[in-house]
């Protein structure tokens, strides 16, 4: 009785700051995304609000972009940072200043990474500059479809090498005694990735592919100052929406486009996990 006390006490400062700038604010914004108005002239209205966003136009643009971003960006990222994780998997003790450039991206400061961007693919950036050399025309790759590679491409640098880091975390505490053995049965290198490798590294891929889905919408920073608050159509995100819904102080809007945005990340990540508990040894 004594520990389970100790235990609620040492956790409740964090269930209470969870509690607070958590729970409290989503059940807010729950709130108004199913009512109408304001204090006491407030009333419910269901699910009003969500059809009515459904219909919007540039809330399915956006909606759309995030998704796509989304679905291009994180497979990329997941496949590209595993494939250097097996890289240096055997040496994951000796390359400590490697794996520190891993990380300068990631900690490099927005305002740094975006004057990286415009020096390359302004219309008088460098990437035209060369392909001028080559006879091509300029182009100004943020301001067309164009831009929607270009923001693809940051995020993977960006982030790639923190996602490296979490995934060689997993990889080096399979024990090497499991590879020796297949070695003395005559396995391939297929062989032990696909039956050695993979099963023991369901959950650090999950976690890994967590910490893509948060570091992916922290890229919208760098997206806003590339683009502005109305970029190209290619590149308009959910959070420009919100961003620029605030401008209305439409709470309904703004709540309904976060709570949809919340159950969609919900479902993908118990659709995951589902799928890793079911592989996992």
């Amino acid at each position: 009785m004594k520990k389970s006390l100790s235990g609620v006490l040492l956790t409740a400062p964090l269930l209470a700051g969870c509690l607070v700038f958590y729970a409290v604010p989503f059940g807010i914004t729950l709130w108004y995304s199913l009512t109408s108005g304001r204090g006491a002239s407030a009333h419910f209205v269901g699910l009003e609000h969500y059809k009515s966003l459904l219909k919007n136009h540039n809330f399915l643009l956006a909606f759309g972009n995030t998704m796509a971003f989304l679905a291009v960006g994180l497979p990329l990222i997941m496949v590209l940072s595993y494939l250097i994780a097996l890289l240096f998997q055997k040496q994951a003790g000796k390359h400590q200043l490697l794996k520190s450039v891993f990380l300068l991206p990631y900690i490099m400061p927005v305002a740094g990474t975006v004057l990286l961007v415009n020096s390359i693919f302004t219309q008088d950036g460098a990437l035209n500059a060369f392909s001028s050399l080559l006879g091509a025309a300029p182009k100004d790759w943020l301001s067309g479809p164009q831009a929607f590679g270009v923001v693809v491409l940051l995020f993977l640098w960006k982030n790639s090498g923190y996602s490296t880091i979490l995934l060689l975390a997993g990889l080096v505490t399979i024990p090497g005694d499991q590879y020796e053995s297949a070695d003395l049965d005559g396995a391939t290198s297929w062989q032990k990735f696909l039956y050695i490798t993979t099963p023991q590294m369901w959950y650090s891929v999950f976690f890994a592919l967590v910490f893509s889905v948060i570091n992916s919408f922290k890229c919208f920073r760098e997206i806003f100052l590339i683009g502005g608050q109305h970029p190209h159509s290619s590149i308009y995100m959910l959070q420009h929406f919100i961003n620029n819904g605030f401008a209305k102080l439409n709470y309904a809007r703004l709540s309904v486009a976060s709570v949809l945005l919340l159950l969609v990340l919900l479902i993908f990540f118990a659709s995951f996990y589902r799928f890793v508990r079911k592989r996992e040894v």
